[in-house]
């Protein structure tokens, strides 16, 4: 297979097929994820059950819809504890930057003499943290959803992932979930998961929200039911851009490009340079590279790079290749250059920024400390990644004293007089001052 190469070097402009994702049409799956929730809207457990073995290959008979402590423990036994030393790591990093992220639960400012306003956090009651398995097994994705929600303090944070075809939740993603301070994980996955949490069912607890990465199947499972669930960040296929100019060595540039490629054959990733050079480099290195991965990681890697969402991107200058990147907005961006930082600052969009020859996407995926759930398909123009903010909301506090109120009132009648609001106005009219100092000798 050939790398797929867009010599965009005389290009007056990028073409726009370059910047469609495999989620931007989601009509095949629309259609057929709408059975799969009505099914678990009717029917709860037992849909839940069915799906389990038609999708997910269950064999036993009878498999518990929740892990069991004994799971857990028998996680842990199988380890290897090199593997569980690096889960805790992890944990560790990832829970030190959310934790600095975290904001104070309330603060006040006095907006006028004697008149305060601000905002009070609190955590979302209930969070559904999607862990998918289609393609692997993730404990890092449970890692990424479920500590900001841990150390957000959400009452009741779950975890929902698809059960492997012995009706088990996978070592790694239990190992994890019970380092971060995770009780609950639940086997289902998939558009039955996304609406078990939607309406509840006799196991599966109804939740407010739900984040995490999914295939195109659970993102359109999401879209059909956010009047009952917040989808939170749209995190969907993986998806990155290798941004390099001509001091770097093309064979680097294309080890980095393996890192998302190999996710599954619905990923994108793109090296995006304006260096003949690398370009070419990149091109010879891959083959070599593909030969070293397994050959399912191999096959989806080459599937993407050699695809219609991947490959070698030239363009005519390195300014184009800057304004590729903004209008692409990726979800993983990671800058080669000789000087990353001042690269940095021309980047408007992407859903995280990694500077350097030593920052590799896989650091950000494992264990560097942000969040690695981004917004996929261009949502990062609007979006960012997922955070501690995610899983709280703002409460807006106002308070006025005695002495602050009439200021403000005054100025406040005249706006609900202006706007035609008299009882906006009488609220605030000399009547109520007559009734606090009745209240007040009361």
């Amino acid at each position: 297979m050939s790398v797929t190469f867009h010599d965009l070097s005389a290009a007056d402009h990028l073409p726009t097929q370059l910047f469609k994702r495999t989620e931007s049409d989601l009509s095949f799956f629309s259609e057929r994820v709408t059975p799969i929730i009505a099914a678990v809207k009717a029917q709860g457990d037992a849909a839940l059950i069915r799906f389990g073995r038609e999708f997910d290959g269950v064999q036993p008979e009878h498999f518990s819809l929740r892990a069991e402590e004994r799971e857990f423990d028998e996680a842990f036994a199988r380890m290897d504890p090199e593997v569980i030393a690096s889960i805790r790591f992890s944990v560790e990093n990832v829970r030190a930057f959310h934790e600095a992220q975290k904001p104070e639960e309330m603060w006040l400012k006095e907006m006028q003499p004697g008149a305060f306003a601000g905002d009070r956090h609190v955590p979302i009651d209930a969070v559904a943290c999607y862990v998918p398995r289609g393609k692997g097994s993730f404990p890092s994705v449970l890692i990424m959803t479920a500590v900001p929600a841990v150390v957000a303090g959400v009452p009741r944070a779950i975890v929902i992932t698809p059960p492997g075809p012995d009706g088990k939740v996978d070592d790694a993603t239990l190992v994890a979930a019970r380092l971060v301070g995770i009780t609950e994980i639940y086997k289902c996955g998939g558009a039955q998961g996304v609406a078990a949490v939607a309406y509840g069912t006799e196991t599966v607890p109804k939740c407010l929200k739900i984040v995490g990465p999914g295939s195109p199947w659970v993102v359109a499972a999401k879209r059909q039911l956010t009047h009952l669930l917040d989808p939170g960040v749209p995190a969907g296929p993986s998806e990155s851009l290798i941004l390099a100019d001509d001091s770097i060595d093309g064979a680097l540039a294309a080890l980095d490009l393996l890192i998302e490629s190999e996710h599954g054959p619905d990923s994108s990733a793109y090296l995006v340079t304006s260096s003949r050079r690398v370009a070419e480099q990149a091109i010879a290195a891959l083959p070599g590279y593909w030969a070293q991965q397994t050959a399912q990681r191999a096959g989806f890697s080459q599937q993407v790079l050699c695809g219609d969402h991947g490959g070698v991107v030239l363009t005519k200058d390195f300014a184009t290749a800057v304004e590729f990147v903004n209008q692409y907005a990726p979800e993983h961006l990671e800058i080669l250059t000789a000087e990353p930082m001042a690269v940095m600052t021309q980047i408007r969009n992407a859903g995280e920024i990694l500077l350097g020859k030593y920052t590799p996407i896989t650091l950000g995926n494992f264990v560097l400390g942000p969040n690695a759930v981004l917004p996929t398909n261009g949502a990062a123009k609007t979006a960012g990644p997922l955070s501690v903010f995610d899983y709280m909301k703002r409460i807006s506090v106002g308070y006025v004293t005695a002495a602050g109120y009439q200021p403000l009132a005054d100025k406040a009648k005249r706006f609900a007089e202006y706007e035609g609001f008299p009882g906006h106005a009488l609220a605030v009219s000399g009547l109520r001052n007559t009734l606090l100092e009745g209240d007040k000798h009361g």
